[in-house]
Protein backbone atom coordinates (compact mmCIF):
# COMPACT_ATOMS: atom_id res chain seq x y z
CA UNK A 1 0.00 0.00 0.00
CA UNK A 2 1.08 3.61 -1.06
CA UNK A 3 0.01 7.12 -0.04
CA UNK A 4 0.55 9.75 -2.32
CA UNK A 5 -0.45 13.12 -1.05
CA UNK A 6 -0.65 16.32 -3.86
CA UNK A 7 -1.38 19.35 -2.14
CA UNK A 8 -4.00 21.13 -2.55
CA UNK A 9 -5.89 17.97 -3.85
CA UNK A 10 -5.13 14.62 -1.92
CA UNK A 11 -4.67 11.53 -3.68
CA UNK A 12 -4.98 7.83 -2.36
CA UNK A 13 -3.48 4.87 -4.15
CA UNK A 14 -4.33 1.49 -2.76
CA UNK A 15 -3.27 -1.81 -4.22
CA UNK A 16 -4.75 -4.96 -4.08
CA UNK A 17 -8.46 -4.20 -3.91
CA UNK A 18 -11.09 -6.45 -4.81
CA UNK A 19 -13.39 -5.63 -7.05
CA UNK A 20 -16.30 -6.37 -3.99
CA UNK A 21 -14.07 -3.84 -2.26
CA UNK A 22 -14.14 -1.43 -4.51
CA UNK A 23 -17.95 -2.09 -5.42
CA UNK A 24 -18.82 -2.20 -1.18
CA UNK A 25 -16.92 1.71 -1.46
CA UNK A 26 -18.99 3.19 -4.06
CA UNK A 27 -22.39 2.00 -2.00
CA UNK A 28 -20.82 3.83 1.50
CA UNK A 29 -20.25 7.23 -0.86
CA UNK A 30 -23.64 6.93 -2.95
CA UNK A 31 -25.07 10.10 -3.92
CA UNK A 32 -21.64 12.06 -2.64
CA UNK A 33 -19.54 14.31 -4.42
CA UNK A 34 -16.32 13.15 -2.91
CA UNK A 35 -14.06 11.19 -2.57
CA UNK A 36 -13.91 9.96 -6.22
CA UNK A 37 -12.67 6.66 -7.04
CA UNK A 38 -10.81 5.25 -10.04
CA UNK A 39 -10.49 1.53 -10.19
CA UNK A 40 -8.30 0.01 -12.87
CA UNK A 41 -7.76 -4.30 -11.85
CA UNK A 42 -6.95 -4.46 -8.49
CA UNK A 43 -5.26 -0.79 -7.84
CA UNK A 44 -7.65 1.96 -6.73
CA UNK A 45 -7.57 5.73 -6.52
CA UNK A 46 -9.04 7.88 -4.15
CA UNK A 47 -9.02 11.55 -4.68
CA UNK A 48 -10.61 14.43 -3.11
CA UNK A 49 -11.05 17.78 -5.53
CA UNK A 50 -10.05 21.19 -3.89
CA UNK A 51 -11.81 24.29 -4.53
CA UNK A 52 -9.68 25.07 -7.58
CA UNK A 53 -10.37 22.08 -8.96
CA UNK A 54 -14.53 22.21 -8.72
CA UNK A 55 -14.17 25.66 -9.67
CA UNK A 56 -12.74 25.11 -13.13
CA UNK A 57 -14.73 21.58 -13.84
CA UNK A 58 -18.22 24.39 -13.15
CA UNK A 59 -16.42 26.68 -15.49
CA UNK A 60 -15.84 24.29 -18.24
CA UNK A 61 -19.34 22.36 -17.47
CA UNK A 62 -20.77 26.30 -18.48
CA UNK A 63 -19.04 26.17 -21.44
CA UNK A 64 -20.05 23.23 -22.82
CA UNK A 65 -23.75 23.80 -22.09
CA UNK A 66 -23.49 27.58 -23.31
CA UNK A 67 -21.94 26.15 -26.69
CA UNK A 68 -24.41 23.05 -27.13
CA UNK A 69 -27.29 25.65 -26.49
CA UNK A 70 -26.11 28.47 -28.67
CA UNK A 71 -25.19 25.58 -31.76
CA UNK A 72 -28.60 24.06 -31.02
CA UNK A 73 -27.43 21.20 -30.18
CA UNK A 74 -29.16 18.66 -27.48
CA UNK A 75 -26.67 17.38 -24.36
CA UNK A 76 -27.18 15.13 -21.64
CA UNK A 77 -24.37 15.83 -18.70
CA UNK A 78 -24.19 13.69 -15.66
CA UNK A 79 -21.33 15.32 -14.04
CA UNK A 80 -19.18 12.57 -11.80
CA UNK A 81 -21.39 9.97 -12.15
CA UNK A 82 -19.84 6.74 -11.35
CA UNK A 83 -19.01 4.67 -14.67
CA UNK A 84 -18.12 0.69 -14.16
CA UNK A 85 -17.56 -2.84 -15.93
CA UNK A 86 -16.95 -5.63 -13.85
CA UNK A 87 -16.36 -7.20 -16.82
CA UNK A 88 -13.06 -5.81 -17.65
CA UNK A 89 -12.31 -4.82 -13.76
CA UNK A 90 -12.26 -0.70 -14.33
CA UNK A 91 -14.14 2.08 -12.86
CA UNK A 92 -13.96 6.02 -12.95
CA UNK A 93 -15.90 9.04 -12.18
CA UNK A 94 -15.04 11.62 -14.12
CA UNK A 95 -15.02 15.52 -13.51
CA UNK A 96 -17.75 16.32 -15.87
CA UNK A 97 -19.16 14.14 -18.64
CA UNK A 98 -21.59 14.25 -21.83
CA UNK A 99 -23.48 12.93 -24.10
CA UNK A 100 -24.00 14.70 -27.82
CA UNK A 101 -23.58 12.81 -30.64
CA UNK A 102 -25.30 9.82 -28.89
CA UNK A 103 -27.80 11.63 -27.04
CA UNK A 104 -30.94 9.73 -28.88
CA UNK A 105 -29.03 6.40 -27.44
CA UNK A 106 -29.85 7.42 -24.08
CA UNK A 107 -33.24 9.29 -24.18
CA UNK A 108 -35.31 8.80 -20.93
CA UNK A 109 -32.57 6.60 -19.34
CA UNK A 110 -32.01 8.08 -15.79
CA UNK A 111 -29.75 4.89 -14.95
CA UNK A 112 -26.58 4.28 -16.70
CA UNK A 113 -24.94 1.05 -17.44
CA UNK A 114 -21.78 0.78 -19.28
CA UNK A 115 -23.06 -2.70 -20.03
CA UNK A 116 -26.27 -1.34 -22.22
CA UNK A 117 -25.85 2.11 -22.71
CA UNK A 118 -23.01 3.75 -24.81
CA UNK A 119 -19.96 5.62 -22.74
CA UNK A 120 -20.35 9.20 -22.68
CA UNK A 121 -19.56 11.35 -25.78
CA UNK A 122 -17.19 13.79 -23.92
CA UNK A 123 -15.51 13.32 -20.94
CA UNK A 124 -13.08 15.94 -18.79
CA UNK A 125 -10.50 15.31 -16.71
CA UNK A 126 -8.96 18.16 -14.75
CA UNK A 127 -5.08 16.90 -13.64
CA UNK A 128 -3.97 20.57 -11.86
CA UNK A 129 -1.50 17.81 -9.95
CA UNK A 130 0.12 15.18 -11.65
CA UNK A 131 -2.46 12.37 -11.72
CA UNK A 132 -1.36 8.93 -9.58
CA UNK A 133 -3.65 6.52 -11.92
CA UNK A 134 -3.17 7.02 -15.52
CA UNK A 135 -6.99 7.09 -16.00
CA UNK A 136 -6.66 7.18 -20.28
CA UNK A 137 -6.13 3.26 -20.72
CA UNK A 138 -9.34 3.33 -18.57
CA UNK A 139 -11.18 5.62 -20.95
CA UNK A 140 -10.19 3.44 -24.05
CA UNK A 141 -10.92 0.38 -22.54
CA UNK A 142 -14.68 1.67 -22.50
CA UNK A 143 -14.54 3.24 -25.89
CA UNK A 144 -14.99 7.14 -24.47
CA UNK A 145 -14.69 8.89 -28.05
CA UNK A 146 -13.09 12.11 -26.54
CA UNK A 147 -11.46 13.71 -23.35
CA UNK A 148 -10.25 17.01 -22.28
CA UNK A 149 -7.43 17.37 -20.20
CA UNK A 150 -6.68 20.74 -18.22
CA UNK A 151 -3.35 20.99 -16.29
CA UNK A 152 -3.84 23.99 -14.63
CA UNK A 153 -2.28 25.72 -17.74
CA UNK A 154 -4.05 24.80 -20.86
CA UNK A 155 -6.79 22.65 -21.73
CA UNK A 156 -5.90 19.87 -24.59
CA UNK A 157 -8.14 17.65 -26.80
CA UNK A 158 -7.68 14.19 -27.09
CA UNK A 159 -9.55 11.82 -29.62
CA UNK A 160 -8.96 7.62 -29.35
CA UNK A 161 -7.85 6.44 -32.37
CA UNK A 162 -7.66 2.83 -31.91
CA UNK A 163 -6.50 1.87 -28.67
CA UNK A 164 -4.87 5.29 -27.53
CA UNK A 165 -5.87 8.91 -27.37
CA UNK A 166 -3.66 11.84 -29.73
CA UNK A 167 -3.94 15.50 -29.74
CA UNK A 168 -6.54 16.99 -31.86
CA UNK A 169 -6.63 20.75 -32.78
CA UNK A 170 -10.64 20.71 -32.84
CA UNK A 171 -12.89 18.73 -30.87
CA UNK A 172 -15.27 15.93 -32.69
CA UNK A 173 -18.28 17.03 -29.90
CA UNK A 174 -18.34 21.02 -30.31
CA UNK A 175 -17.99 22.01 -33.82
CA UNK A 176 -15.03 24.76 -33.99
CA UNK A 177 -14.13 24.47 -30.21
CA UNK A 178 -10.35 24.27 -30.06
CA UNK A 179 -8.05 23.43 -26.90
CA UNK A 180 -6.91 27.40 -27.15
CA UNK A 181 -10.61 28.19 -26.96
CA UNK A 182 -11.25 26.67 -23.67
CA UNK A 183 -8.11 28.06 -22.12
CA UNK A 184 -8.59 31.36 -22.88
CA UNK A 185 -11.96 31.49 -21.96
CA UNK A 186 -10.63 29.91 -18.39
CA UNK A 187 -7.93 32.78 -18.29
CA UNK A 188 -10.87 35.57 -19.25
CA UNK A 189 -13.00 34.52 -16.17
CA UNK A 190 -10.45 35.63 -13.97
CA UNK A 191 -10.47 39.13 -14.80
CA UNK A 192 -14.47 39.22 -15.68
CA UNK A 193 -17.85 39.19 -13.48
CA UNK A 194 -19.76 36.09 -14.16
CA UNK A 195 -22.07 38.11 -16.26
CA UNK A 196 -20.24 39.87 -19.05
CA UNK A 197 -17.60 36.48 -19.25
CA UNK A 198 -21.14 34.90 -19.41
CA UNK A 199 -22.12 37.07 -22.55
CA UNK A 200 -18.92 37.04 -23.84
CA UNK A 201 -18.96 33.38 -24.31
CA UNK A 202 -22.35 33.81 -25.44
CA UNK A 203 -21.00 35.80 -28.57
CA UNK A 204 -18.13 33.85 -29.44
CA UNK A 205 -20.61 30.74 -29.80
CA UNK A 206 -23.10 32.38 -31.74
CA UNK A 207 -20.56 33.53 -34.18
CA UNK A 208 -19.35 29.70 -34.42
CA UNK A 209 -22.80 28.23 -34.92
CA UNK A 210 -22.78 30.57 -38.47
Amino acid sequence: MATVLSPPEERIILHDVSWETYESLLADHHDRSAPRFTYDRGVLEIMSPSSEHEEISDLIKQMVYTISGEMNLDIRGFGSTTFRREDIKRGFEPDACFYIQSVDRIRGVTKLDLAVHPPPDLVVEIDITHPSLDKFPIYAQVRVPEVWRYDGEKLTILLLLGERYIEADESASLVRVTGGVISRFLEERQSRTLSDWQELLREWARSASR
